[in-house]
C-alpha cells in the first residue's frame, strides 16, 4: 500500500554546461588548419510536470536529491557536445512549490504542462569562436556554466469537490464508505483517519464528484493542535464543505456548539473558507436518542441541517443531490471564469 505523504523537501540541481574544446585542426597537406574546437553541450534542466496518476509525495520523500545531467564537452572537428538529459519530476496535481530557503512561492501544478524549475548551465564555446585577424590560432575555450541548485518545499493540497468537516468520530469515514468505493478505516476512537482519503461519488445521469474524508478537527486546530493544521491545508481547494455534527448519545459537543467551534477554527485559519458554500449534516440519526428539533437548530445554526444516517441510508440520497448542486454551480463558475480569460 502506498503511503499518503503531503509534504516533501528536495534539493534540485540542474546540469552543468559542458566545456568548449580547444582543438586545432591537424590534417595532412593542410599547413594552417586553425582552430576547430566545438562547443560544449547545455546542461540538463529540472522540469516539473503534473501527473494525475500520482497521489502522494512518498517517492520524493525517499529520493530527495533530484539532479539533471551535465552537458557533454565539445570535441575537435567542430563537433558540439550533446545536451545533458533533463531531470523530469512528476508531481501529483495540486502540488505547490516554494523556495525552501526564502519561502518564495514558485508555482502550482494544476495540469500536465511541463514547467522548467531550474535551467541547465550554458555550454562553453570552443576555440573556433575566438579566431581573429590578429590571432589565427587561439587556444582559449570557455568552460561550461555551472548549473543551478535550489532547496524546494513541495506541499500537496488534495483536489476534491467536497470536504468533510467535523470532530473526530463525527462519522466522516462511515459516510464516505457509504457513498463511494473508498474504504477508510472506521473505529470508535479519535483520529481514526490520519491521512486524507478520497472517494468518487457516482450519481445517475453520468454525474460524479470527489469527496474528501480528512483528519478530524479539535479545538485549537488552527494553532496546530491535534491533526488540525494538516487538515486545514486541504480544504482550501474544495468547492464546498459538508459539516458533520454528531447527534449520537456519545457526541463530544451538542450540534450547535460543535458547529460554532468548527466555524471558529476554519475562520481563524483562513477567513476565505467562510466564503465556501456549506451543507450541515446531523449524523448518526440511527442512534440519536431523540428526533432533532430542526426549527430550533435552524435558528441556532443559521441554516437548516439535514438529518442523515450512513448506517441506515436515511437522508443520504437527498444529501448527495444537495452536494451535487453546489459542485455543479462551482464548476460552472470556474468554466465561465476561464472563458473570460
Amino acid at each position: 500500500m502506498v503511503k499518503f505523504v503531503d509534504q516533501a523537501f528536495i534539493v534540485a540541481s540542474s546540469g552543468k554546461g559542458g566545456p568548449g574544446c580547444g582543438s586545432m585542426r591537424r590534417e595532412k597537406f593542410i599547413e594552417f588548419g586553425g582552430p576547430d574546437g566545438g562547443d560544449g553541450g547545455k546542461g540538463g534542466d529540472v522540469v516539473v510536470v503534473g501527473d494525475s496518476n500520482i497521489t502522494t509525495l512518498q517517492d520524493l520523500r525517499l529520493h530527495p536529491h533530484q539532479r539533471a545531467h551535465a552537458g557533454q564537452a565539445g570535441m575537435g572537428k567542430q563537433r558540439h557536445g550533446k545536451k545533458g538529459d533533463d531531470k523530469l519530476i512528476r508531481l501529483p496535481l495540486g502540488s505547490i512549490l516554494t523556495n525552501g530557503d526564502t519561502g518564495e512561492f514558485l508555482f502550482e501544478v494544476l495540469d500536465d504542462t511541463p514547467r522548467v524549475l531550474l535551467k541547465g548551465g550554458r555550454g562553453g564555446l570552443g576555440n573556433t569562436h575566438f579566431k581573429t585577424s590578429t590571432n589565427q590560432a587561439p587556444r582559449y575555450h570557455q568552460p561550461g556554466e555551472e548549473g543551478q541548485e535550489m532547496r524546494v518545499e513541495i506541499e500537496l493540497k488534495i483536489m476534491a469537490d467536497v470536504g468533510l468537516v467535523g470532530f473526530p468520530n463525527a462519522g466522516k469515514s462511515t459516510l464516505i464508505s457509504a457513498v463511494s468505493a473508498a474504504r477508510p478505516k472506521v473505529a470508535d476512537y479519535p483520529f481514526t483517519t490520519l491521512t486524507p482519503k478520497l472517494g468518487v461519488v457516482q450519481l445517475s445521469g453520468y454525474r460524479s464528484f470527489v469527496i474528501a474524508d480528512i483528519p478530524g478537527l479539535i479545538e485549537g486546530a488552527h494553532e496546530g493542535l491535534g491533526l488540525g493544521d494538516q487538515f486545514l491545508r486541504h480544504i482550501q481547494r474544495t468547492s464546498c464543505l459538508a459539516f458533520l455534527l454528531d447527534s449520537g448519545p456519545l457526541a463530544e459537543h451538542p450540534p450547535a456548539e460543535a458547529y460554532e467551534i468548527l466555524i471558529h477554527e476554519l475562520e481563524s485559519f483562513s477567513p476565505d473558507l467562510m466564503d465556501k458554500p456549506r451543507v450541515i449534516l446531523l449524523t448518526k440519526q440511527d442512534i440519536a436518542e431523540e428526533a432533532p428539533h430542526l426549527d430550533e437548530l435552524t435558528t441556532e445554526l443559521g441554516q437548516t441541517p439535514l438529518p442523515v444516517s450512513a448506517a441506515t441510508g436515511q437522508g443520504m440520497p437527498e444529501m448527495l443531490e444537495v452536494l451535487w448542486k453546489l459542485v455543479e454551480a462551482h464548476r460552472a463558475a470556474q468554466a465561465a471564469e476561464k472563458t473570460k480569460t
